[in-house]
């Protein structure tokens, strides 16, 4: 890990050679609500099917599910493209540390049961098999755990003041978070701090859709994983395949890289939903991928 340099944050570090542009931008337009990119990527099923089938035969739990391929491949293409792990705080750009992964888990599924939040690391040497023993042990330890996660525990104090202390306490918590010196007592798993954060709305029936971006932690991007449905493609005949897909919504901080490094990012995550024996392999490992025109 590259040592901390003065203006550096002990979860990013503070990228002072960027173009010119790239370093006005956050003072110009400096709430990363502001600044939200969106894009749409609808995942083919059939070659997420036969490997799934595959994958958990002659498993009877903990099965790998498209939810889990969904967010290894994006963990690997935040690894090969690592512009995409960067986020904007105090008006200045930083390299993420590392790749973290968050989303809710439902303790149950009904209308009163508690949520829980997951927030775990990608590791760059992580393959779909390691990454979905991480994923099922913390979704395990958030089902079975009574005890809040230290977030969680965090706003429970937070709204046992009284009203004007809460709202001094959050303008001095939201001060500090600024210049990264937050304990992780507070911010330790909260989702706004992760990498890349999910939210798997198929899991619970609903359509896709994409959710704002919001001005308090460093997450940069936010996807929503919707339910599947049937989709026509056509060729250049005009003749249609009809198939079933999981639409992706994809919310991105439009600050931390350009439209094209975007569109690479995309063609890479889908090269690797397409094939994704490809996540059999070390995240690292380089993949080849086209953005087709």
């Amino acid at each position: 890990m590259e040592k901390k340099k003065h203006g550096d944050r002990r979860d990013g570090i503070w990228l002072r050679d960027l173009p010119a542009m790239n370093q006005i931008m956050p003072t110009i337009m400096p709430n990363r609500a502001d600044n939200e990119a969106y894009i749409n990527v609808d995942v083919d099923l059939r070659p997420l099917e036969a490997y799934l089938a595959k994958k958990n035969e002659g498993r009877t739990e903990d099965k790998i599910t498209f939810f889990h391929v969904i967010t290894a491949a994006i963990g690997k293409a935040f690894v090969l493209r690592p512009r995409m792990n960067r986020f904007i705080c105090n008006h200045k750009v930083y390299q993420r540390r590392n790749i973290t992964v968050a989303f809710v888990v439902k303790k149950k599924f009904e209308d009163k049961s508690e949520e829980g939040l997951a927030f775990l690391e990608f590791a760059p040497e992580d393959t779909i098999d390691t990454f979905h023993d991480k994923i099922m042990h913390i979704i395990h330890q958030t089902r079975r755990n009574d005890m809040k996660d230290a977030s969680s525990g965090a706003m429970d104090v937070l709204i046992s003041m009284p009203h004007f202390m809460t709202v001094a306490a959050v303008k001095l918590i939201r001060w500090l978070d600024q210049f990264g010196v937050l304990p992780d007592s507070i911010i330790g798993s909260d989702p706004n701090h992760a990498a890349i954060l999910l939210s798997n709305l198929g899991s619970i029936g609903l359509e896709g859709g994409y959710h704002h971006l919001v001005n308090w932690g460093t997450n940069s991007c936010f996807v929503v994983v919707g339910k599947k449905f049937r989709k026509a493609d056509y060729d250049e005949n005009g003749n249609a395949d009809v198939h079933e897909v999981i639409p992706l919504g994809i919310t991105l901080d439009e600050r931390i890289a350009d439209g094209f490094y975007y569109s690479g990012t995309v063609a890479l995550l889908k090269e690797l939903l397409e094939h994704p024996e490809l996540l059999e392999m070390p995240a690292n490992t380089p993949v080849e991928y086209a953005i087709k025109r």
